[in-house]
């Protein structure tokens, strides 16, 4: 095919606005599907997907479309839409030179639209306009169209309008693609570069790499390298995808968007965004490739039996091939053995890699309460990072701890600013600025920690928009908080899963959250077990489980007195002596209870 020919585009949106849809529509139009393998979300293949109606994974998938006479190729990529998984907005991003921006026609501009089309701007893409679902009974296209051009500068003349459901727009959309996205550019007869912008592990090829050839040929029998590890291959086929399957091809050229695969039976030796090059003419420039995802939300996860923590790491490890946006490392813990503390770019995201490791290495998960990192300033201007709250050096080393902030953009109805500006207050936010979309619609600006929104926040801003309200954020960087490290005992000792850091205002009010949740859930013991949440060595908060009686006396039947006094103070003495050697006892379901979120 040549260069000219081809189009490498891809689907942007915010959550829900039909992005999925209108792939299932262009593929139909251009006949890429055959009628009785077709299924709506076709491009979704995960259950998961499916089941929860989201994308997780950008697909590419190769279209044939006539125009003008000429047959022309286009290399579709269908991304998700939810914040957590920007980053893989952004590698598919870097494989096209133009987007489908698509907005709901009922819902108008959200926060990921707004993100989105930022992000399209700043790999310089060609951005295509489409309202989508102009037949829903509350579309309001007109509105949604001035909103688009106030907020995102569009003209109106650029705007599609169209119904993915009802097929609606679709020919004009293929026409846009075909005028307004330029060709790839690309050195046809320099020497190989191809980017690896995914990747996948397969049990019997072994690791499948997704290219976009930037310049040259990549074709069967030539031996590559990988420029950032180093090491070489020797290709076995390549070729482009269907919705439904691989189909090889002789050769992949300048443009071409498709797979590799090399026998390269280690996940190690394959990083996303490294550049593929000809063993024998190697080029001298890798291509740019991606920032690295920066982890924000870290829980530990462990397997229920011991004996799978080798299964739940060969999971992750080809897991981690197949989603580089996540980190893992080995730590043990007192009351769960071990397991890995895992990094994640969100809270969606985390409960995506559960469950995805889970369903496809049959093991059953224990999840400990997600917490964000830390940076801890010590007394001998060291700067440390801190993913696990047990790791806090002592409070005498700490001259400061600083937490992760982010820049908030909340989307909502007007008449419900005052409501967020009280939740966003109450969250420790910093208001920024206001703007108003539409008379109805407005923009709230906030600056706020990442610790205070990943648990509830957006579903509290939901519930106070009746459902309206979206939310995008980004990491600005690391600020200075009056936090303390809150500690739980049981009996004396700390339990190291337990705690958490928080800030000092809350400090209280959690801990005697904590207690009297744990309080509920161990057993009673022969002796008492003390309860405590501290701040250092400041006991803050306190409960107590009394012992279980035993009547030691009921054997006795009438007689002198002392005979009981004997037994009475034998029985001080052993519960005395229990407290002091014996060992709490705290259920696995207790400690899952107490670590859920609040």
């Amino acid at each position: 095919m040549r260069t000219e020919k081809i189009r490498n585009f891809c689907i942007i949106a915010h959550v829900d606005h039909g992005k999925s849809t209108l792939a299932d529509r262009l593929l139909q139009k251009a006949k890429a599907i055959d009628p009785r393998e077709f299924r709506d979300q076709v491009l979704d293949d995960m259950d998961l997907e499916r089941e929860r109606g989201i994308t997780i994974k950008a697909k590419a998938v190769v279209l044939s479309h006539q125009a003008g006479g000429e047959t022309y190729c286009l290399n579709l990529i269908d991304t998700p839409g939810h914040v957590d998984f920007s980053y893989e907005v952004s590698r598919s991003l870097a494989a096209c030179e133009g987007v489908l921006l698509v907005v709901d026609a009922s819902q108008g501009v959200q926060a990921q639209t707004v993100a989105n089309f930022y992000l399209a701007l700043e790999h310089d893409l060609a951005i295509i306009p489409v309202i989508n679902k102009i037949d829903m009974q509350m579309a309001r296209p007109q509105d949604v169209s001035e909103e688009m051009e106030k907020t995102l500068g569009m003209q109106p003349g650029e705007i599609i309008r169209a119904s993915a459901k009802e097929g609606i727009g679709i020919d004009e959309i293929f026409d846009a693609i075909v005028k307004r996205i330029p060709p790839p550019k690309g050195k046809a007869h320099g020497p190989l570069r191809a980017l690896i912008f995914d990747s996948v592990f397969n049990d019997y090829r072994g690791v499948i790499v997704y290219i976009r050839v930037v310049d040259g040929t990549i074709k069967r029998g030539d031996s590559i390298a990988m420029m950032k590890t180093g090491h070489t291959f020797v290709v076995d086929e390549v070729g482009v995808f269907s919705p439904t399957k691989m189909i090889p091809r002789d050769k992949l050229s300048v443009g071409e968007v498709g797979y590799c695969i090399a026998n390269i039976k280690s996940i190690h030796d394959v990083k996303v965004g490294d550049t593929i090059t000809s063993a024998a003419e190697r080029a001298s420039t890798p291509l740019p490739g991606y920032k690295e995802p920066l982890p924000m939300v870290f829980c530990g996860l462990y397997p229920t039996v011991d004996t799978n923590f080798h299964v739940l790491r060969e999971a992750l490890e080809k897991l981690s091939l197949n989603d580089s946006a996540f980190s893992y490392e080995p730590e043990t813990s007192q009351a769960l053995g071990f397991g890995f503390r895992c990094g994640f770019l969100g809270l969606l995201h985390m409960e995506i890699v559960q469950e995805r490791l889970e369903r496809e290495s049959k093991i059953d998960l224990v999840q400990t309460a997600p917490n964000v990192t830390y940076e801890v300033l010590t007394n001998k201007a060291e700067v440390l990072r801190i993913e696990n709250p047990a790791a806090l050096p002592e409070g005498g080393v700490v001259e400061e701890i600083r937490e992760p902030m982010v820049r908030a953009s909340l989307i909502l109805p007007a008449d419900c600013i005052g409501i967020i500006m009280r939740l966003a207050e109450d969250r420790r936010g910093r208001f920024v600025r206001q703007e108003y979309l539409s008379p109805t619609r407005a923009i709230l600006t906030y600056d706020l920690p990442l610790a205070e929104i990943i648990y509830d926040f957006y579903d509290k801003l939901k519930s106070a928009t009746r459902g309206y309200g979206t939310m995008d954020y980004e990491f600005t960087g690391f600020e200075a908080a009056d936090l303390v490290k809150l500690d739980i005992l049981v009996a004396q000792k700390r339990v190291d899963a337990f705690s958490s850091i928080v800030h000092r205002s809350e400090a209280e009010t959690r801990g005697r959250r904590l207690v009297k949740k744990l309080r509920k859930e161990i057993d009673r013991h022969l002796f008492e077990v003390v309860l405590q949440a501290a701040i250092g060595t400041r006991i803050i908060a306190r409960e107590s489980i009394a012992p279980l009686s035993k009547h030691v006396t009921g054997k006795c039947y009438g007689g002198d007195i002392t005979r009981k006094r004997k037994l009475w103070a034998k029985q001080r003495e052993g519960k005395k002596r229990l407290k002091q050697i014996g060992q709490v006892e705290i259920p696995q379901q207790a400690f899952l209870s107490v670590l859920a979120k609040d």
